[in-house]
């Protein structure tokens, strides 16, 4: 994509998974991207960086203070001169019932979650406004329409995101910047593969038929969602095609909402 040479991604929690499928989908495209983290992912920017030629830089910040997120944000600005694709892929997680849920916890989740998106769209949107262009997509979910037991915090930021990224298309419906958010389903993350595994453990059967059965519980297509598909997803957002979509949520989850 022509056009999308020489831009700049920012994508949060980027050292696998999801985030780093996005990234590499974006970098695919001719983005040069910034690679987020708690802890910098240097091993990962060096890979995209070999594989498709694009300037990669691996940054760090703790997205539960907000001190850390202007300090990279300054520093970003000075070395990139704006951000003109955000990606809010950083989430927190943490499983108990509501009155077992520790209070720590809860309020980790909303910083980095909900609080952490909202102050690097407030920090990207002036660079974007002088530009006339920016593309800020918010990762979301299927729990994002729905619940599920033992995780509170989760689905109510995952809730919670869609409200920022209306409010947020709003007022920017007519700079040449759009906001929107992805909602995957189930995705084959080291985390559900290993909660997988644990459930196969637990119950004598196979992998595979545990598997099998734990999607076809969730979405009907009875297969995980790729990874990739979500980061071309991102892609086509930030595409001239994608121009008129703002304010949008937009599931991937193999037919799971409409179930």
């Amino acid at each position: 994509m022509p056009h999308m040479k020489d831009k700049w991604a920012l994508v949060t929690g980027a050292t696998a998974g999801l985030g780093l499928a996005v990234a590499e989908s974006l970098a695919g495209a001719g983005v040069n991207i910034i690679l987020h983290d708690l802890e910098e992912p240097r091993e990962a920017a060096d890979r995209l960086t070999t594989r498709f030629g694009v300037t990669v830089i691996a940054v760090e910040a703790d997205l539960s203070r907000r001190k850390a997120i202007e300090t990279m944000m300054d520093d970003l600005l000075v070395l990139c001169g704006t951000i003109d694709i955000l990606v809010n892929n950083a989430v927190v997680r943490h499983f108990a019932a509501v009155d077992d849920f520790p209070p720590k916890e809860w309020d980790r989740a909303l910083a980095v979650n909900l609080s952490a998106p909202f102050h690097l769209i407030r920090l990207a949107l002036p660079g974007m406004k002088q530009r006339g262009w920016g593309r800020i997509i918010n990762i979301a979910s299927i729990y994002s329409t729905r619940a599920v037991e033992d995780r509170i915090d989760y689905v109510t930021t995952k809730t919670a995101i869609l409200g920022i990224t209306r409010a947020v298309a709003l007022e920017t419906a007519r700079t040449g910047i759009t906001c929107n958010a992805v909602a995957p389903g189930t995705l084959p993350t080291p985390a559900i593969q290993s909660k997988i595994a644990s459930i196969a453990a637990k119950a004598g059967e196979s992998l595979e038929s545990t598997t099998e059965n734990y999607l076809a519980s969730r979405q009907p297509s009875g297969r995980f969602i790729g990874m990739e598909a979500v980061g071309a997803l991102v892609v086509f957002l930030c595409s001239a095609a994608a121009q008129d979509i703002t304010g949008a949520s937009i599931p991937i989850d193999g037919g799971w909402s409409i179930a």
